[in-house]
């Protein structure tokens, strides 16, 4: 009894205040609320498991509470309603939850831009959706993985998640191949992951899930970690009778203090660009690119994403245009205090050149989308020399040098054509215009063999141009 009072008043002391949501009308979607007394500003959203079928939320759910609430963390368990073959319907649940969570920050002492999302066999399958097909606003910034269902091919996966989940679609091989998630998973886009699994895990193959989805995230760059033990099986959870639940633990505090939240008040730098700013040819760009090294200069006082997209095109009749891309609604969706454009190299194909007439109109119109007072400013700012005075600062890049032609990528058009329309446009718009161009005009030996991509010197020195600028 004394055992038993002493950890009802240590979780007392830990979470302050415990409630439901309802997320439907008729209450068979349901959030449960658990904030710590002490919040660090971090919050965490659980997805239980059960195959599609039934919802494990004690062990895979509510028992994470205390654990979680003594370490600051704020922490959800969705309830979510089961697909029955409608995978929409647990989607639009956990993402209905997580707009509340990210909605109501404020009141729950909670950083908005450090919200994970935690799941167990399905639920991690669910959460591995929510991580790589859910738009940017409820999307979670990083993720957790318990011997989660990845594919959706029942030869390789959990044969009744499989069913449960796509319903009729299961014989569709699209959407099979979309739902594996291991698929969905985007360069920059796609948040940090951890993921747990037993080696001996009969019930969901590690090797075709849990594996398949750090592979894909370790050859996109993107931050992943793994941890895989030795027995366990399937489905401990939180539960104590895991042979490693401590060990577990541990790791899992270990590699949440590795990431620490940003700042509350960060000024956010949207890097929008092609490969260059994607980091071709870059081992790990998500965190050696320029806009990484560029988040390193500039420091804590700031929050720098990456939304570059190789070979894309500002033109929108260009082969691969930009504004089509996920990363462009997601740029916008950042809501950044700054931009900074880096487009034009691939418009110098002739492929594309072949829309020089439109350049200077799409240049137009990605500006004033991302700020559209400019739009409604234009005239009087084109008289005026004082500094752009609304959000988002926008700073227009001009290429680095084409060393060599590779790809058609013509440095003549670059140097005669592009650059002038962009001067032009900054000008017209009050934009700070970096020439990149001619500051990088020297530095033929910091490129890779194909003369179009820096190497690790070239995107430290386009991080140092683009921070001197910021900095002023």
């Amino acid at each position: 009894m004394l055992a038993f009072l002493t950890g009802a008043l240590t979780l007392l002391a830990q979470t302050a205040r415990k409630f439901t949501i309802d997320l439907t009308d008729d209450g068979k979607a349901q959030m449960l609320a658990f904030l710590p007394e002490k919040p660090s500003g971090r919050a965490i959203v659980g997805i239980p498991g059960g195959g599609y079928s039934v919802l494990s939320n004690s062990h895979e759910g509510t028992h994470w509470s205390e654990w979680l609430n003594q370490r600051g963390i704020a922490y959800f368990v969705v309830n979510y309603r089961l697909p029955q073959g409608n995978r929409n319907i647990p989607i639009g649940d956990v993402e209905k939850g997580f707009k509340i969570v990210r909605d109501s920050a404020a009141v729950w002492g909670i950083q908005p831009r450090d919200v994970g999302i935690m799941g167990f066999s399905a639920g991690g399958h669910l959460a591995s959706v929510i991580s790589t097909h859910s738009p940017y606003e409820v999307r979670p910034d990083f993720s957790i993985l318990f011997y989660p269902v990845i594919s959706m091919d029942e030869r390789v996966s959990h044969v009744y998640s499989c069913r449960n989940f796509l319903g009729e679609d299961q014989k569709n091989p699209a959407m099979v191949r979309d739902f594996s998630t291991q698929n969905a998973v985007k360069r920059h886009l796609t948040p940090p992951a951890v993921i747990f699994m037993s080696s001996d895990d009969n019930l969901v193959p590690p090797v075709t899930n849990g594996v398949a989805y750090y592979t894909a995230m370790r050859n996109a760059g993107n931050e992943c970690a793994m941890y895989i033990y030795p027995t366990g099986g399937h489905g401990w959870g939180f539960g104590p009778w895991f042979k490693y639940h401590d060990q577990l633990l541990t790791e899992f505090g270990n590699w949440l203090d590795a990431h620490p939240a940003p700042q509350q008040d960060a000024i956010r730098v949207a890097c929008i660009g092609n490969s260059i700013t994607d980091g071709h040819g870059i081992e790990m760009a998500p965190v050696n690119g320029y806009p990484a090294l560029l988040q390193r200069q500039l420091g804590k006082d700031y929050l720098v994403k990456n939304f570059g997209v190789s070979g894309r095109t500002l033109l929108n009749h260009g082969d691969m245009p930009y504004m089509k891309e996920t990363a462009w609604k997601d740029a916008q969706a950042f809501d950044p205090d700054i931009v900074v454009i880096k487009l034009g190299t691939n418009d110098s194909k002739p492929q594309n050149w072949k829309y020089a007439a439109e350049f200077k109109q799409d240049l137009q119109q990605m500006i004033t989308t991302l700020c559209p007072a400019l739009a409604q400013s234009a005239k009087k700012r084109k008289k005026s020399k004082n500094a752009q005075p609304v959000r988002p600062k926008i700073y227009l890049c001009t290429p680095i040098p084409a060393f060599k032609s590779s790809w058609n990528i013509n440095d003549a058009v670059i140097t005669n054509e592009i650059i002038p329309i962009q001067k032009e446009v900054a000008q017209q718009y009050g934009l700070q215009l970096i020439d990149l161009h001619t500051l990088f005009a020297n530095d033929g030996d910091k490129m890779q063999e194909d003369g179009i991509h820096p190497d690790g010197k070239g995107v430290r020195r386009i991080a140092d141009i683009v921070a001197e600028a910021l900095k002023k």
